[in-house]
């Protein structure tokens, strides 16, 4: 392993899953997901219809969907530091400004510009993962970075309801000011913390030369040009199974909870917090263990317990089942984009991941984009969101189909000692 930074008593990498962790809690953790929380009152205020709080959701997936296509070709002109602090300054000023607003035409154009604010951020966060990790450590890594959407989560699932019941109506209000100050506020910490490169700081990425027996055996192979777009297309419909159904449980589950299943916004407010709780070890559990047995068995996993999740509130089942699907979601919620984000850097060389990432981030988005909507029309057309969760459950087994498919990465046997001595005495 490379020696650490002289003036840093630790490899900078720990620095950056810190300042990453802030980036991913800033930008999904409050940008995103902060909006389950907040439509009750909001919807009540504004009087929005389902159909209304899903085109709010989706309109934020399609300025995501923008900020993807434009990250790669940003970070190639700006470098990652400066696009992941623009990108949360884009966050943090339009999540301000919608505490302001009462048009819903308004609110949905003020979070588009939340969206692609998000996906600067978020893409360009998980493009540095392959510069400053080796591939043994890189699920690990992106698990821990992405325990900061559960951060996230917690912090707007203890603070909504209690501005809600200072404020009263206008809570919500008070909701998006505090959220939007807290991103401005990371937005500095990390555009302070992040570097590009370790080459720029004279280092190796953490975990160099020091990998396990059975992943120094061999060396990555190139993926074919042949390939590469079907690799891509591939993970990028994996990517969209998990995209179209979690938005789907993150962005109704309160609002689940409250308008059917007879919980308060207090109690609701507490599971909120309970997913976040578990939420922050799913993508170091995960990520790890993909680490271990392989991408493909990791993603398999987690969309089974996905799938549980989803089927327990989608039948209404009697008793525990509510809280079990809590603690199912919570546990496994940041697992895929973890195996993804390290998947893309097995697959890739380093120069090329945060541009591969984008393209199956896309995807992704097409996911997210779709689900709230869809769900919203359902559950006005059913009177219920029982429909849209059982189609979630359907769309993880397809997601499990597709994650069986998937080869791994081509692998290049090690020299054996003769010919490495052989290759020596040449030089």
């Amino acid at each position: 392993m490379a020696p650490p930074h002289p003036r840093i008593p630790v490899h900078y990498g720990w620095v950056i899953i810190f300042a990453g962790l802030l980036t991913m809690f800033a930008c999904l953790g409050l940008g995103r997901f902060a909006l389950g929380m907040q439509l009750p009152s909001m919807s009540r205020g504004l009087t929005l219809s389902n159909s209304q709080m899903g085109v709010i959701s989706t309109g934020n997936f399609l300025g995501y969907l923008a900020g993807v296509l434009a990250c790669g070709r940003l970070v190639g002109l700006l470098g990652a530091r400066r696009v992941i602090f623009g990108g949360l300054l884009a966050v943090g000023a339009s999540m301000v400004l919608v505490g302001f607003l009462s048009s819903y035409p308004a609110i949905l154009g003020c979070y588009l510009v939340t969206g692609f604010g998000s996906a600067l951020a978020n893409v360009a966060m998980m493009g540095l993962i392959a510069h400053w990790f080796s591939p043994w450590l890189r699920g690990r890594a992106a698990g821990m970075v992405i325990a900061g959407n559960g951060v996230g989560i917690m912090v707007s699932g203890v603070a909504i309801p209690l501005l809600n019941a200072a404020q009263g109506a206008s809570g919500w209000r008070a909701g998006w000011w505090l959220l939007g100050a807290l991103v401005l506020a990371t937005a500095l910490v990390c555009g302070l913390l992040l570097r590009n490169d370790p080459a720029g700081m004279q280092l190796a990425p953490l975990g160099a030369g020091a990998a396990p027996t059975q992943h120094r055996e061999q060396s990555q192979v190139p993926v074919p040009p042949t390939r590469l777009w079907p690799l891509l297309l591939h993970l990028g419909a994996i990517y969209l199974a998990f995209g179209f159904t979690y938005v789907i449980y993150a962005t109704f589950i309160v609002t689940t909870l409250v308008r059917e299943l007879g919980y308060s916004v207090a109690a609701a407010g507490r599971m909120w917090v309970w997913i976040g709780l578990l939420s922050l070890v799913s993508g170091p559990v995960f990520g790890g263990l993909s680490d271990r047995i392989g991408r493909r068995g990791g993603l398999v996993a987690v969309f089974a317990l996905q799938a549980c999740a989803y089927l327990l509130v989608g039948l209404r089942l009697p008793g525990a089942g509510v809280y079990l699907s809590i603690a199912l979601f919570g546990l496994a919620v940041w697992g895929i984009p973890s195996i993804i984000t390290a998947t893309v850097g097995d697959y890739l060389p380093r120069e090329m991941v945060t541009t591969a990432f984008g393209y199956v981030t896309f995807i992704f988005g097409c996911g997210q984009m779709c689900g709230p909507a869809l769900a919203g029309y359902l559950a006005d057309a059913t009177g219920s969101f029982a429909g849209s969760y059982l189609l979630a459950a359907a769309t993880c087994l397809a997601g499990i189909f597709l994650a069986l498919l998937l080869r791994p990465p081509a692998r290049r046997p090690a020299a054996s000692p003769a010919k490495r001595e052989t290759a020596r005495a040449d030089n």
